[in-house]
C-alpha cells in the first residue's frame, strides 16, 4: 500500500505541476498581451513600418507561429487605407514614413489602392518619406507615391516586371511512376499543364504574354504618373547600362535616373523624419514615432454597423468551413445569410481576391448571394488583385462588377487531376488485381489507373460543369453561352481587357462599390458599412499580440535578397505541389499567374466516386 500511495502522490504532484505551469503560461500570455497594447497616440511621424505583405484578409496565426517566430506580418489593406485617410486631416500626424525594408509586397491592385491612399495624404499637404535598402516591383510602386524616396548607399532599385518561369513536374512524375490523369475543358486552362508537360504550351504562352504585357503597362503608367521624372524605361530595358554609366554604383544609377530623391544611411533618413515631424522622440528615439498598430486601433472602427454588408472572399475557395485568409464555402455562405437575416443588411458589397478552387464551394457562395438578391438586396462585386476561375464564378450574381486595370480575372474553365500509381507499383515490383461486379466497382482505381468508364464519367462531369459555368456567366453578362465560350476556354484576362469584352462593368475599388451599392439600395448619402466576418477570439488576439510584439524590428532586406527569395519560394512550391498530387484528388485549382498564399487543403477521407467527382471539379 505504501508503494501505491507513493505512486498516487507522484501522480498528484505531476498534475499540480502541470496545472501550475498552465496557469503561469496563461497569466504570462495575458500579461504579454496587455503589455503589448499600443501606446497612446501623440504628435509625430506615422510610421508605416511594413514588415510583411499587404493582403485583403490576414490569415489567422497559430501558437506555432509565435514559438518559431517564422510568420511574416500580414497587413489588412482596408486598415492601412483607412489609416491613411484619417492621417490626412489628423493634426497629430505631421509626416508619414514608409519604411519598406521588410516589405514583401502584395497583389498589384492592393498595392495600387494603398499607393492611392498615400497620394491622398500628399494631396492634403503632408509629406510622405519612403526608405528602403532595396526596391523591387511592389515596393517601388508603393514608394513612388511618396514625396521623397530614400535609398541606402549599398542598395538598389531592381525592377523585373511580371513574368518568369513556372514549375512543370511531368519528368518528376515519370521518374516516380505517377500518372496524372487529366480531365479539362478550355484551350487556355493551363493550371493542369505542370502535371502533363515539361514546358508551357503555345496557347498558354500566348495568353500569359498578353496578360503580363498588359500588367507591365499598367504598372508603368501608375509609376510614371506618380513620378514623371523617373526614367523607368531605361531601368527596364538596360539596367546594366544605367549602372555602368554610374560607375557600377546602383544607388547612384537610381538617383541619376530620377527613381529616387536621396541616397543616405538610415540615421540620415531618421534625422529627416525628426526635422519634418517635430524633433527627436523620447527614450532616445530619433524621431517622435506614432506606431502603425496604435494608430489603427485609435482611428479605425473595427466593428462598424452600417446597412451595407461587406463580405470578403480571399484566398483559395474550399469546401466546408475555413478561417480568415481562405474562403470556406460554408463559412462565407453563413456570413451572407446571417447578414441579410439577422443584421439588417440592405445592400451587399463582395470583395473578391481569389484564384478559385472548389466548384461546389463556389456554387455554395453563389447560391447565398442569389438568396440575398431574391430578397431585393443589391449585390455589388469589387475585384481585388485576383478574381479568376472560382473567383469569377462567385462574382456572377452581382448587379455590378468593379475591377481595376491591374486585376487578374476570367479563367473561365474547369479541370480535374487524378493521380494513379500503376507505374510506381511496377517500379517496385508490386502487382494490383481484383474483381468487379460493375464497370465502376472499385473506381477510381488509384492502383491500376481509372477504367475507361470512370475516365469517361469524370470527363463528362468536367464538361457538364464547364457548360454550367458558361450558362451562369452568360446569364450574368446578358450574352449567349456561345459568346462567353469565345472569351472563356480558361483564358486569363487583365482588368482593362476584361472590361472591354464585358466581363466587368467598370473600373473602381471599394469606395466606388460601396457607393454603387448605396445607390442601388436607394440609401441616399448613407455609406456606412458592416463587415460580415467572425470577430477574433480572445485566443486569436493573444496570439496576435505576441506574434506582432517585435514585428517592427525586421532586418533590412535588400533588392538582391528579395530576388533570391523567388527561387527559394519555387523550391518550396515544388514540394507542396508534389505532396498535393500524391495525397489524392484534393488538388487545388489555380491559374499560373494567380499567385496567392493559401493554406493547403487536407485530403478528403470520403473516397466514394461521387465525393471524389465533386472534389476533382475545380475552377
Amino acid at each position: 500500500m505504501k508503494f501505491v500511495r507513493a505512486i498516487w502522490k507522484l501522480l498528484v504532484g505531476v498534475k499540480d505541476a502541470l496545472v501550475l505551469l498552465l496557469l503561469l503560461l496563461f497569466f504570462g500570455g495575458l500579461y504579454g498581451a496587455l503589455s503589448a497594447r499600443p501606446a497612446p497616440v501623440k504628435d509625430g511621424v506615422l510610421d508605416l513600418n511594413l514588415n510583411g505583405s499587404v493582403v485583403e484578409q490576414p490569415a489567422r496565426r497559430q501558437w506555432s507561429d509565435v514559438a518559431s517566430g517564422g510568420a511574416l506580418g500580414q497587413y489588412r489593406l482596408r486598415d492601412l487605407v483607412a489609416a491613411m485617410d484619417k492621417a490626412r486631416t489628423d493634426d497629430r500626424v505631421k509626416v508619414v514614413a514608409l519604411d519598406l525594408d521588410g516589405f514583401t509586397g502584395g497583389g498589384a491592385t492592393a498595392i495600387n489602392d494603398l499607393a492611392e491612399a498615400v497620394r491622398r495624404v500628399r494631396g492634403a499637404g503632408k509629406p510622405v518619406v519612403a526608405y528602403g535598402v532595396g526596391y523591387t516591383d511592389d515596393s517601388y510602386a508603393l514608394a513612388s507615391a511618396a514625396s521623397e524616396i530614400w535609398l541606402n548607399p549599398l542598395g538598389g532599385v531592381l525592377i523585373s516586371g511580371p513574368g518568369g518561369s513556372n514549375l512543370y513536374y511531368k519528368g518528376l512524375l515519370d521518374k516516380l511512376g505517377v500518372t496524372a490523369n487529366v480531365y479539362r475543358v478550355g484551350t487556355y486552362k493551363s493550371a493542369v499543364e505542370p502535371y502533363i508537360r515539361n514546358d508551357m504550351s503555345p496557347e498558354a504562352r500566348q495568353n500569359y504574354q498578353a496578360l503580363d504585357g498588359a500588367r507591365l503597362e499598367t504598372w508603368k503608367q501608375a509609376v510614371k504618373q506618380a513620378r514623371p521624372k523617373a526614367n523607368i524605361d531605361l531601368f527596364l530595358s538596360n539596367m546594366n547600362g544605367a549602372v555602368a554609366a554610374a560607375g557600377g554604383d546602383m544607388a547612384k544609377a537610381a538617383l541619376q535616373a530620377g527613381l529616387i530623391d536621396k541616397v543616405g544611411e538610415r540615421q540620415d533618413f531618421e534625422a529627416r523624419l525628426a526635422q519634418l515631424g517635430g524633433g527627436a522622440g523620447d527614450r532616445g528615439n530619433a524621431f517622435k514615432e506614432i506606431k502603425l498598430g496604435a494608430y489603427i486601433n485609435d482611428v479605425v472602427d473595427r466593428k462598424p454597423s452600417g446597412p451595407i454588408g461587406v463580405v470578403t472572399i480571399a484566398g483559395m475557395i474550399v469546401d466546408g468551413k475555413a478561417g480568415p485568409g481562405t474562403a470556406g464555402g460554408d463559412t462565407i455562405a453563413k456570413q451572407i445569410q446571417d447578414g441579410i437575416r439577422n443584421k439588417g443588411v440592405k445592400a451587399l458589397v463582395v470583395r473578391v481576391d481569389s484564384p478559385g478552387g472548389s466548384v461546389l464551394a463556389s456554387e455554395r457562395i453563389r447560391q447565398a448571394l442569389l438568396e440575398a438578391k431574391s430578397k431585393k438586396i443589391p449585390v455589388v462585386v469589387s475585384m481585388g488583385s485576383v478574381a479568376a476561375s472560382g473567383g469569377y464564378w462567385v462574382s456572377t450574381p452581382a448587379d455590378f462588377i468593379y475591377a481595376e486595370p491591374s486585376t487578374i480575372t476570367g479563367s473561365i474553365g474547369v479541370f480535374g487531376v487524378l493521380p494513379s500509381f500503376q507505374g510506381t507499383l511496377a517500379k517496385l515490383g508490386v502487382g494490383a488485381d481484383g474483381v468487379k461486379t460493375t464497370p465502376l466497382s472499385g473506381e477510381p482505381d488509384l492502383l491500376k489507373g481509372p477504367s475507361p468508364e470512370a475516365g469517361q464519367l469524370i470527363q463528362t462531369g468536367v464538361e457538364s460543369t464547364y457548360g454550367r459555368f458558361l450558362s451562369i456567366v452568360a446569364q450574368s453578362r446578358h450574352k449567349t453561352p456561345q459568346q462567353i465560350d469565345q472569351i472563356a476556354q480558361g483564358r486569363v484576362w487583365d482588368g482593362g481587357t476584361a472590361r472591354q469584352i464585358g466581363l466587368v462593368d467598370g473600373f473602381g475599388g471599394m469606395s466606388e462599390a460601396i457607393g454603387k451599392a448605396a445607390e442601388l439600395a436607394k440609401l441616399g448619402d448613407e455609406r456606412r458599412v458592416r463587415y460580415l466576418e467572425a470577430q477574433p477570439s480572445f485566443s486569436d488576439q493573444l496570439i496576435e499580440a505576441w506574434a506582432t510584439k517585435d514585428n517592427d524590428q525586421a532586418a533590412p532586406t535588400d533588392a538582391f535578397s528579395l530576388m533570391a527569395r523567388k527561387p527559394q519560394d519555387q523550391l518550396a512550391q515544388v514540394f507542396a505541389e508534389v505532396q498535393s498530387i500524391l495525397s489524392g484528388p484534393s488538388i487545388q485549382a489555380r491559374c499560373l499567374e494567380c499567385q496567392v498564399s493559401a493554406p493547403a487543403r487536407s485530403p478528403t477521407h470520403d473516397q466514394t466516386l461521387l465525393a471524389l467527382l465533386r472534389s476533382w471539379l475545380t475552377v
